[in-house]
Protein backbone atom coordinates (compact mmCIF):
# COMPACT_ATOMS: atom_id res chain seq x y z
CA UNK A 1 0.00 0.00 0.00
CA UNK A 2 1.13 3.50 -0.49
CA UNK A 3 0.44 6.53 1.82
CA UNK A 4 0.26 9.81 -0.12
CA UNK A 5 0.62 13.05 1.22
CA UNK A 6 -1.05 15.67 -1.78
CA UNK A 7 -0.40 19.30 -1.68
CA UNK A 8 -3.11 21.86 -1.75
CA UNK A 9 -2.17 23.26 -5.04
CA UNK A 10 -2.63 19.77 -6.65
CA UNK A 11 -6.42 19.85 -4.87
CA UNK A 12 -6.96 23.01 -6.26
CA UNK A 13 -5.72 21.88 -9.42
CA UNK A 14 -8.08 19.02 -9.39
CA UNK A 15 -11.40 21.19 -8.81
CA UNK A 16 -10.76 24.29 -11.52
CA UNK A 17 -9.81 21.85 -14.27
CA UNK A 18 -12.90 20.16 -15.77
CA UNK A 19 -10.53 17.47 -17.44
CA UNK A 20 -8.95 16.19 -14.18
CA UNK A 21 -12.33 14.95 -13.78
CA UNK A 22 -11.69 11.33 -14.50
CA UNK A 23 -8.29 11.25 -12.76
CA UNK A 24 -10.34 12.61 -9.76
CA UNK A 25 -12.38 9.31 -9.88
CA UNK A 26 -9.79 7.33 -10.51
CA UNK A 27 -8.06 8.40 -7.14
CA UNK A 28 -11.12 7.63 -5.49
CA UNK A 29 -11.57 4.38 -6.57
CA UNK A 30 -7.83 3.13 -5.76
CA UNK A 31 -8.05 4.35 -2.41
CA UNK A 32 -11.45 2.15 -2.63
CA UNK A 33 -9.78 -0.72 -3.66
CA UNK A 34 -7.18 -0.42 -0.88
CA UNK A 35 -4.41 0.80 -2.75
CA UNK A 36 -3.56 4.05 -1.41
CA UNK A 37 -4.31 5.98 1.90
CA UNK A 38 -4.04 9.73 2.34
CA UNK A 39 -2.23 11.30 5.02
CA UNK A 40 -4.15 14.75 5.44
CA UNK A 41 -2.25 17.69 7.22
CA UNK A 42 -4.80 19.76 8.92
CA UNK A 43 -3.49 22.73 7.36
CA UNK A 44 -4.28 21.81 3.93
CA UNK A 45 -7.95 20.73 4.89
CA UNK A 46 -7.95 24.43 6.47
CA UNK A 47 -6.68 25.94 3.38
CA UNK A 48 -9.09 24.09 0.63
CA UNK A 49 -11.95 25.13 3.21
CA UNK A 50 -10.97 28.67 3.19
CA UNK A 51 -10.53 29.05 -0.21
CA UNK A 52 -12.95 26.87 -2.33
CA UNK A 53 -15.27 29.68 -2.44
CA UNK A 54 -12.47 31.47 -4.52
CA UNK A 55 -11.96 28.27 -6.61
CA UNK A 56 -14.78 28.05 -7.82
CA UNK A 57 -15.19 31.36 -8.53
CA UNK A 58 -12.04 31.72 -10.56
CA UNK A 59 -12.90 28.63 -13.03
CA UNK A 60 -15.59 30.57 -14.28
CA UNK A 61 -14.02 33.97 -14.66
CA UNK A 62 -10.98 32.36 -16.03
CA UNK A 63 -12.89 30.29 -18.87
CA UNK A 64 -15.41 33.17 -19.80
CA UNK A 65 -12.50 35.84 -19.76
CA UNK A 66 -10.78 33.89 -22.19
CA UNK A 67 -13.57 32.56 -24.29
CA UNK A 68 -14.63 36.38 -24.49
CA UNK A 69 -10.83 37.01 -25.88
CA UNK A 70 -10.89 34.45 -28.14
CA UNK A 71 -14.08 34.88 -29.70
CA UNK A 72 -12.79 38.53 -30.29
CA UNK A 73 -9.83 37.60 -31.53
CA UNK A 74 -11.54 34.80 -34.34
CA UNK A 75 -13.97 37.47 -35.12
CA UNK A 76 -10.92 40.34 -35.40
CA UNK A 77 -8.64 38.48 -37.67
CA UNK A 78 -9.98 34.73 -38.40
CA UNK A 79 -10.37 33.55 -42.29
CA UNK A 80 -13.46 33.45 -43.87
CA UNK A 81 -13.11 29.47 -44.28
CA UNK A 82 -12.57 28.41 -40.47
CA UNK A 83 -14.04 31.41 -38.94
CA UNK A 84 -17.97 30.08 -38.39
CA UNK A 85 -16.74 26.39 -37.07
CA UNK A 86 -14.18 28.45 -35.16
CA UNK A 87 -17.28 30.63 -33.59
CA UNK A 88 -19.25 27.53 -33.60
CA UNK A 89 -16.88 25.58 -31.15
CA UNK A 90 -16.50 28.35 -29.13
CA UNK A 91 -20.58 29.04 -28.81
CA UNK A 92 -20.80 25.89 -28.18
CA UNK A 93 -17.84 26.29 -24.60
CA UNK A 94 -19.54 29.30 -23.48
CA UNK A 95 -22.94 27.03 -23.36
CA UNK A 96 -21.61 24.85 -21.39
CA UNK A 97 -19.71 27.16 -18.96
CA UNK A 98 -22.50 27.10 -15.89
CA UNK A 99 -22.02 23.30 -16.03
CA UNK A 100 -18.13 23.44 -16.06
CA UNK A 101 -18.67 25.88 -13.34
CA UNK A 102 -21.11 23.01 -11.51
CA UNK A 103 -18.09 20.65 -12.40
CA UNK A 104 -15.18 22.71 -9.93
CA UNK A 105 -18.08 23.06 -7.10
CA UNK A 106 -18.74 18.87 -7.63
CA UNK A 107 -15.08 18.46 -7.48
CA UNK A 108 -14.39 20.18 -4.41
CA UNK A 109 -16.95 18.51 -2.54
CA UNK A 110 -15.48 14.81 -3.54
CA UNK A 111 -12.36 16.20 -2.50
CA UNK A 112 -13.51 16.96 1.41
CA UNK A 113 -15.41 13.80 1.34
CA UNK A 114 -11.95 12.27 1.02
CA UNK A 115 -10.44 14.19 3.68
CA UNK A 116 -13.96 12.81 5.75
CA UNK A 117 -12.34 9.34 4.88
CA UNK A 118 -8.44 10.02 5.59
CA UNK A 119 -6.23 10.40 8.43
CA UNK A 120 -6.06 14.00 8.86
CA UNK A 121 -2.41 14.92 10.58
CA UNK A 122 -2.87 17.73 13.22
CA UNK A 123 0.46 19.86 13.59
CA UNK A 124 2.87 18.85 16.17
CA UNK A 125 5.11 21.23 17.93
CA UNK A 126 7.84 19.89 16.44
CA UNK A 127 6.96 19.61 13.23
CA UNK A 128 6.31 23.75 13.66
CA UNK A 129 9.75 24.10 15.44
CA UNK A 130 11.54 22.08 12.15
CA UNK A 131 9.87 24.49 9.85
CA UNK A 132 10.80 27.61 11.47
CA UNK A 133 14.26 26.51 11.24
CA UNK A 134 14.01 25.73 7.57
CA UNK A 135 13.18 29.67 7.49
CA UNK A 136 16.03 30.50 9.83
CA UNK A 137 18.63 28.69 8.39
CA UNK A 138 16.78 29.53 4.40
CA UNK A 139 16.62 26.31 3.17
CA UNK A 140 13.74 24.97 0.90
CA UNK A 141 11.21 25.88 0.51
CA UNK A 142 12.23 29.27 1.91
CA UNK A 143 15.27 29.25 -0.60
CA UNK A 144 13.02 31.57 -2.46
CA UNK A 145 13.06 34.75 -0.03
CA UNK A 146 8.63 33.87 0.62
CA UNK A 147 6.85 32.69 3.36
CA UNK A 148 6.26 29.60 2.84
CA UNK A 149 5.64 27.67 6.56
CA UNK A 150 2.68 25.83 5.18
CA UNK A 151 5.17 24.38 2.93
CA UNK A 152 7.42 23.40 5.14
CA UNK A 153 4.61 22.01 7.59
CA UNK A 154 3.92 20.39 4.64
CA UNK A 155 7.35 18.55 4.10
CA UNK A 156 8.11 18.30 8.12
CA UNK A 157 4.77 16.40 7.99
CA UNK A 158 5.66 14.14 5.47
CA UNK A 159 9.10 13.51 7.21
CA UNK A 160 7.83 12.23 9.82
CA UNK A 161 5.91 9.29 8.34
CA UNK A 162 8.10 8.77 5.30
CA UNK A 163 11.16 8.50 7.68
CA UNK A 164 9.91 6.70 10.45
CA UNK A 165 10.17 2.94 10.72
CA UNK A 166 6.99 1.12 9.10
CA UNK A 167 5.53 -2.03 8.22
CA UNK A 168 6.49 -3.62 5.60
CA UNK A 169 4.95 -2.96 2.31
CA UNK A 170 4.14 0.38 3.52
CA UNK A 171 5.73 2.95 0.77
CA UNK A 172 5.20 6.39 0.68
CA UNK A 173 4.67 9.37 -1.93
CA UNK A 174 4.46 13.23 -1.43
CA UNK A 175 2.71 14.75 -5.00
CA UNK A 176 3.09 18.49 -5.56
CA UNK A 177 3.16 20.87 -8.63
CA UNK A 178 4.81 23.73 -6.39
CA UNK A 179 8.20 22.96 -8.27
CA UNK A 180 9.70 26.47 -7.67
CA UNK A 181 9.84 25.47 -4.15
CA UNK A 182 10.15 21.39 -3.61
CA UNK A 183 12.08 20.77 -7.07
CA UNK A 184 15.75 20.86 -8.28
CA UNK A 185 14.67 23.76 -10.48
CA UNK A 186 17.17 23.84 -13.30
CA UNK A 187 18.47 20.27 -12.81
CA UNK A 188 15.45 18.32 -13.12
CA UNK A 189 11.85 19.08 -11.84
CA UNK A 190 11.27 15.54 -10.81
CA UNK A 191 13.63 15.38 -8.43
CA UNK A 192 12.84 17.00 -5.10
CA UNK A 193 15.44 20.03 -4.16
CA UNK A 194 18.43 18.83 -2.11
CA UNK A 195 17.64 20.44 1.38
CA UNK A 196 14.43 18.22 1.33
CA UNK A 197 15.98 15.37 -0.83
CA UNK A 198 16.62 13.08 2.44
CA UNK A 199 13.09 12.64 2.95
CA UNK A 200 12.79 10.49 -0.20
CA UNK A 201 14.34 7.34 -1.92
CA UNK A 202 14.32 5.29 -4.71
CA UNK A 203 11.93 2.62 -3.76
CA UNK A 204 10.59 3.63 0.12
CA UNK A 205 9.32 7.36 -0.01
CA UNK A 206 8.95 8.75 -3.51
CA UNK A 207 8.77 12.17 -5.05
CA UNK A 208 5.91 13.37 -7.80
CA UNK A 209 4.78 16.22 -9.36
CA UNK A 210 1.72 15.08 -11.35
CA UNK A 211 -0.38 12.79 -9.48
CA UNK A 212 -1.20 10.95 -12.55
CA UNK A 213 2.55 10.23 -12.59
CA UNK A 214 2.09 8.97 -8.57
CA UNK A 215 -1.24 6.89 -9.40
CA UNK A 216 0.50 5.34 -12.14
CA UNK A 217 3.30 4.18 -9.85
CA UNK A 218 1.07 2.89 -7.61
CA UNK A 219 -0.91 0.29 -9.78
CA UNK A 220 -0.33 1.26 -13.78
CA UNK A 221 -2.82 -1.33 -15.31
CA UNK A 222 -5.75 -0.81 -12.69
CA UNK A 223 -5.04 3.27 -12.92
CA UNK A 224 -5.33 2.77 -17.14
CA UNK A 225 -8.35 0.20 -16.65
CA UNK A 226 -9.73 3.48 -14.46
CA UNK A 227 -9.20 6.29 -16.70
CA UNK A 228 -10.66 4.51 -19.48
CA UNK A 229 -13.71 3.89 -17.27
CA UNK A 230 -13.95 6.98 -16.35
CA UNK A 231 -13.56 8.99 -19.67
CA UNK A 232 -16.54 7.19 -20.96
CA UNK A 233 -18.58 8.44 -18.72
CA UNK A 234 -21.09 10.40 -20.69
CA UNK A 235 -20.54 14.29 -21.08
CA UNK A 236 -23.28 16.72 -21.84
CA UNK A 237 -23.97 17.69 -25.17
CA UNK A 238 -22.71 20.86 -26.53
CA UNK A 239 -24.71 23.63 -27.65
CA UNK A 240 -24.73 22.24 -31.76
CA UNK A 241 -25.56 18.86 -30.29
CA UNK A 242 -28.17 19.84 -28.66
CA UNK A 243 -29.79 22.13 -31.57
CA UNK A 244 -29.09 19.22 -33.69
CA UNK A 245 -31.06 17.18 -31.39
CA UNK A 246 -34.02 19.28 -31.60
CA UNK A 247 -33.98 19.52 -35.43
CA UNK A 248 -34.06 16.07 -35.99
CA UNK A 249 -36.82 15.84 -33.48
CA UNK A 250 -38.99 18.76 -35.22
CA UNK A 251 -38.49 17.21 -38.70
CA UNK A 252 -39.67 13.55 -37.05
CA UNK A 253 -42.63 15.08 -36.03
CA UNK A 254 -43.63 17.43 -39.31
CA UNK A 255 -42.47 13.87 -41.23
CA UNK A 256 -45.04 11.76 -39.20
CA UNK A 257 -48.26 14.80 -39.52
CA UNK A 258 -47.42 15.06 -43.41
CA UNK A 259 -47.89 11.27 -43.75
CA UNK A 260 -51.58 11.06 -41.69
CA UNK A 261 -52.71 13.65 -44.38
CA UNK A 262 -51.09 11.75 -47.13
CA UNK A 263 -52.95 8.39 -45.89
CA UNK A 264 -56.15 10.67 -45.88
CA UNK A 265 -55.27 12.42 -49.33
CA UNK A 266 -55.03 8.76 -50.68
CA UNK A 267 -58.32 7.33 -48.63
CA UNK A 268 -60.11 10.61 -50.01
CA UNK A 269 -60.98 12.22 -46.48
CA UNK A 270 -59.12 15.43 -47.78
CA UNK A 271 -59.34 16.70 -51.05
CA UNK A 272 -56.55 18.85 -53.58
CA UNK A 273 -57.70 21.33 -54.40
CA UNK A 274 -56.39 24.45 -56.83
CA UNK A 275 -57.64 27.89 -54.63
CA UNK A 276 -58.52 26.90 -50.66
CA UNK A 277 -61.66 28.64 -49.84
CA UNK A 278 -62.89 30.48 -46.58
CA UNK A 279 -63.98 30.08 -44.05
CA UNK A 280 -63.53 26.52 -43.25
CA UNK A 281 -66.01 24.84 -41.56
CA UNK A 282 -64.38 21.32 -40.29
CA UNK A 283 -60.32 21.82 -39.66
CA UNK A 284 -60.45 17.58 -39.46
CA UNK A 285 -61.32 17.48 -43.40
CA UNK A 286 -59.85 20.76 -44.47
CA UNK A 287 -58.91 21.19 -48.19
CA UNK A 288 -55.14 21.38 -49.32
CA UNK A 289 -54.07 23.56 -51.99
CA UNK A 290 -52.47 21.61 -54.86
CA UNK A 291 -49.23 24.17 -54.56
CA UNK A 292 -48.56 23.90 -51.46
CA UNK A 293 -49.34 19.91 -51.09
CA UNK A 294 -46.75 20.20 -54.18
CA UNK A 295 -44.43 21.50 -51.99
CA UNK A 296 -45.36 19.11 -48.99
CA UNK A 297 -44.05 16.31 -50.77
CA UNK A 298 -40.72 17.60 -52.26
CA UNK A 299 -39.90 18.73 -48.75
CA UNK A 300 -41.07 15.26 -47.53
CA UNK A 301 -39.16 13.60 -50.49
CA UNK A 302 -35.62 15.54 -49.37
CA UNK A 303 -36.30 14.22 -45.45
CA UNK A 304 -36.43 10.93 -46.76
CA UNK A 305 -33.38 11.84 -49.27
CA UNK A 306 -31.37 12.76 -46.21
CA UNK A 307 -32.26 10.06 -43.65
CA UNK A 308 -31.28 7.78 -45.91
CA UNK A 309 -27.99 9.49 -46.02
CA UNK A 310 -27.56 9.51 -42.02
CA UNK A 311 -28.59 5.46 -41.93
CA UNK A 312 -25.86 4.65 -44.35
CA UNK A 313 -23.06 6.65 -42.76
CA UNK A 314 -24.15 5.75 -39.37
CA UNK A 315 -23.79 2.32 -40.56
CA UNK A 316 -20.62 3.12 -42.04
CA UNK A 317 -19.27 4.51 -39.18
CA UNK A 318 -20.12 1.96 -36.68
CA UNK A 319 -18.69 -0.87 -39.29
CA UNK A 320 -15.77 0.79 -39.04
CA UNK A 321 -15.61 2.04 -43.26
CA UNK A 322 -15.20 5.33 -41.87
Amino acid sequence: MFRILIDTCVWFDLAKDYRQRPLLGALEELIRHGEISMMVPHVVVDEVFRNKARIIEESNRSLSGSLKRAKEAVDKYGGPQGKRAALRLLNDVNHRLPTLGEAAAESIARVEEMFKAATIIETSDDVKLRAAQRAIDGRAPFHRQRNSIHDAILIETYADFACAKRAPGIRFAFITHNTKDFSHVGVNNKLPHPDISACFSRVKSLYFTTLGEALRRVQPQLLSDLMFEQEWIEQPRCFTEIIAAIDELFDMVWYNRHMVWREKIEAGKIKIVEKETFPIRDHRTRPIQRDVWNLALRAAAKKEKSTVRKILVRGMISSGVC
